[in-house]
């Protein structure tokens, strides 16, 4: 956002310099990026006056010029036309640097005769494009500085340009008068009125304009008046001045009103040459497909539901973005339609990228602007089209009405202390937002209509102290908190997932950290991806579901690296799943996997492929660390992306806190692993957490009697698994027995050749552990006669002799 000093004037009454102004503004959140000061690019040029001029002795085209300056009569080679004795020139001395031919002057020989310095054209000083011959001044002193000269006598040539960095949540300063509004509330001066003389209505316009009802939501509001009658042409210098400096470019009388009315008030218009307007107009949606020649001489096709304004013969202007060329005006329009409208800014940026057209009435309507200023934004622009151009206007054509913007907040004043750390009295908060367009009535502090970035208390608060400055905080030390032992931060789960994390990374496992998104045939495979987890708006379709389990996304990372040769991995994670779209619908999990071998090749053959074993162990070793109980059940109830014959679940009851296994086949094949692969995943807020809450430790019990081992055999059918066995042998006396081991299986033709068909043996080593007194035989044997009663009721087997 661009605007010069003049131009904030017109707005701000103040005497503050461009320095106090651009300070403010910094400080005020409309960070000034940069300033041009055509005054000090020109301070070291000065005043002389040609006290004769003879021609060039070698030259016919050059004159030996005597010029009189501040520093006496200096010798100049001059080749202008109108360069001759008695003009007062302006001086550029050895050492001056030339902005226009980028040139420091020096002293030189033109022909063999010494030169000590330049006359300047104007386009050699950057003032305009003539160069014809040098300036001739109607007045100045010998000496004095140009720059001084030119702000007492032509101040819009050396009017500072200010350029401002406007934040998305700042639409008003899209304006000057916004900018003016804030300096004004700071101190910096008192702001202007503006108001307009509406013209009167002349004659009733033929031309109706329309709001389709599926577009009102897109367009509530539209206006405009007819003028008649109008002389297009070049525009006054002082407007062409104003849109030179902020850099653009003159085009017609017409065209630079709605361009000054752009950045003067943040209003964008449009204007339509009637003569080429055919019929009514109607603002609508696009059915598809219909095309526009728009100003920028670009041919744009509209996809279905792109806001447009048409005339009876098809599409005229992209709404809100930018108006179609065959009803543009030229130096021969006559009649013109006056436009200002509404537009919805989300409506408007989905067109403007669809379409990829970048302009100033976009880039301000997808911000937002003052739908109250609609109207009289037209008034504004109808009064200085027809002072300046002539011509009548009719009444104003309106359709749709103002969308209602209306809403008010509750002004706290002790909220700044509590929010900002600064000591505002309630007398100048109040102030500071009434001079910023709030209107007060008693607490309720009203949002004026150019504000849609206020939408709370906490945003009062922010104008407040904005307006006072935060460079007056001022720090203060930390008040001392209360001696003693302060209470935990982390909860009970938080420490979990951190010793989980230990836990897994010291038994050998390499950390991975995976997005929480993943393709949605890899979150199937995992009884993922349903449309309540599905993503709205992905980053890539590779990412468009969450994440049912850890286990996809190191499947993806363990793939990945076989790609690149690395065929023997530990890799885990700790982190979230997800088995709904809600907030609470997640769970912590810890996921460990191993895949192929358990080390390098050696000569001795230790090297053998990861087997469900290593994967239950160290299954038990985490959750060991996490203090699970030491007794719990193995259950062959994994899902299905576990191997079913390879896999297990522990639990205690019906709470399940982890599964390990061997990883299926057909979920290796479709994420591309080559196996073998297995891993386990634990649910650590599944594990009973301690009802206790104390932090002293129990005292160790440390058992001083004799154990006793005692072997079993027994004889089952070959489809009775080993845990059925140990199961029933741990549930024998579980106060005395404290593991159960199988340590042997006698099976195949020999087994059957012995047993029977279908039979096999299976061997357990029972340990008991007295806690009182040594065991007697007779108590051993009353064991010993208990485990085997509850195995063979348990496997329907019989023991082995």
């Amino acid at each position: 956002m661009k605007f010069t000093l003049s131009w904030l004037k017109d707005h701000l009454e103040t005497d503050a310099s461009v320095e106090e102004i651009t300070e403010a503004l910094t400080d005020l959140g409309l960070e000034v990026e940069g300033v041009e000061n055509p005054a000090a690019r020109l301070s070291a040029f000065t005043i002389g006056k040609v006290l004769s001029a003879e021609k060039h002795p070698d030259a016919d085209k050059l004159k030996v010029c005597q010029v009189a300056t501040d520093e006496g009569e200096l010798q100049i080679i001059c080749g202008a036309p109108n360069a001759r004795e008695g003009i007062t020139v302006v001086v550029a001395k050895p050492g001056v640097y030339v902005p226009g031919i980028d040139v420091t002057i020096g002293v030189g020989k033109i022909r063999g005769i010494e030169s000590f310095g330049m006359m300047c054209s104007e386009r050699e000083m950057e003032l305009s494009e003539e160069h014809d011959g040098i300036i001739e001044l109607p007045s100045g002193e010998v000496g004095e500085s140009f720059a001084d000269w030119l702000g007492a006598h032509d101040p819009a040539k050396v009017d500072p340009v200010i350029e401002i960095a406007i934040t998305p949540n700042r639409p008003d300063a899209l304006g000057v008068r916004g900018v003016a509004r804030d300096l004004a509330a700071r101190g910096l001066g008192t702001m202007k009125a503006r108001d307009v003389e509406v013209v009167a209505a002349s004659f009733t316009a033929d031309l109706t304009v329309s709001i389709d009802e599926d577009t009102l939501d897109g367009c509530p509001l539209f206006t405009g008046r007819v003028i008649r009658g109008v002389k297009n042409g070049p525009s006054p210098e002082w407007l062409q001045q104003a849109l030179k400096a902020i850099g653009l470019r003159p085009i017609s009388f017409l065209v630079d009103v709605t361009n000054f009315f752009t950045y003067d008030r943040n209003r964008p218009l449009h204007v339509f040459d009637m003569d080429k307007v055919q019929g009514n107009l109607r603002v609508h949606r696009a059915e598809g497909g219909e095309t526009l020649t728009a100003l920028d001489e670009k041919e744009y096709t509209l996809a279905a539901g792109q806001m447009v304004i048409s005339d009876d013969s098809g599409p005229e202007s992209i709404a809100g973005i930018m108006g179609g060329l065959p009803t543009g005006c030229t130096e021969e329009t006559v009649n013109v339609f006056v436009e200002s409208a509404y537009w919805d800014p989300v409506q408007i940026a989905y067109t403007g990228r669809a379409l990829k057209i970048n302009s100033d009435a976009r880039y301000r309507f997808e911000r937002g602007i003052d739908p109250a200023f609609t109207q009289e934004g037209l008034e504004h622009a109808v009064r200085m089209i027809v002072d300046h151009a002539g011509g009548e206007a009719s009444e104003v054509i309106v359709a749709g009405a103002v969308p209602d913007t209306a809403r008010s907040y509750t002004l706290k004043p002790e909220r700044v202390q509590s929010l900002v750390g600064m000591e505002i009295p309630e007398a100048e908060q109040r102030a500071s937002l009434t001079a910023l367009g709030f209107v007060l009535e008693g607490d309720q502090a009203h949002v004026p209509s150019w504000r849609p970035d206020v939408m709370g208390e906490a945003d009062l608060v922010e104008e407040v102290a904005r307006i006072a400055s935060l460079t007056k905080l001022e720090g203060k030390p930390m008040p001392r908190v209360a001696q003693g032992v302060p209470g935990p931060i982390l909860t009970p789960l938080q420490r979990r997932e951190s010793l989980a994390r230990r836990t897994i990374a010291t038994l050998g496992y390499n950390e991975c950290v995976t997005y929480s998104f993943i393709d949605e045939a890899a979150a199937k495979l995992f009884q993922g991806g349903e449309d309540a987890t599905r993503l709205e708006n992905p980053i890539s379709s590779e990412m468009s579901h969450l994440r049912p389990n850890l286990l996809a996304g190191l499947l993806q990372a363990a793939a990945r690296n076989q790609a690149r040769g690395i065929m023997d991995m530990a890799l885990f994670e700790v982190g979230t799943a997800f088995h709904g779209g809600e907030p609470t619908e997640q769970h912590l999990l810890a996921t460990g996997i191993l895949i192929g071998h358990t080390g390098p090749r050696d000569l001795h053959g230790a090297r053998r492929a990861v087997d469900v074993f290593d994967a239950k162990a160290d299954a038990e070793a985490v959750l060991g660390a996490l203090k699970a109980p030491a007794r719990v059940q193995i259950r062959r109830e994994a899902s299905d992306w576990w191997h079913p014959g390879r896999s297990g679940v522990m639990a205690l009851g019906k709470n399940v806190m982890a599964v390990f296994g061997e990883l299926h086949p057909k979920v290796l094949r479709e994420m591309d692993v080559k196996g073998p692969a297995v891993g386990f995943t634990i649910w650590p807020a599944a594990i009973p957490f301690p009802k206790a809450k104390g932090t002293g430790r129990g005292a160790v019990q440390m058992n001083t009697l004799q154990a006793v081992e005692r072997d079993f055999a027994f004889v089952v059918d070959e489809k009775v698994e080993a845990l059925t066995l140990v199961n029933a042998a741990q549930g024998a006396d579980k106060a005395l027995i404290t593991e159960v081991r199988v340590f042997d299986e006698f099976s195949g033709e020999k087994a059957q050749a012995q047993m029977g068909e279908g039979k096999k043996s299976l061997a357990l080593s029972v340990r008991m552990e007295p806690s009182e007194k040594t065991l007697t035989d007779a108590e051993i044997e009353a064991a010993s006669a208990k485990i085997i009663e509850k195995v063979t009721k348990a496997s329907g087997g019989s023991l082995r002799t």
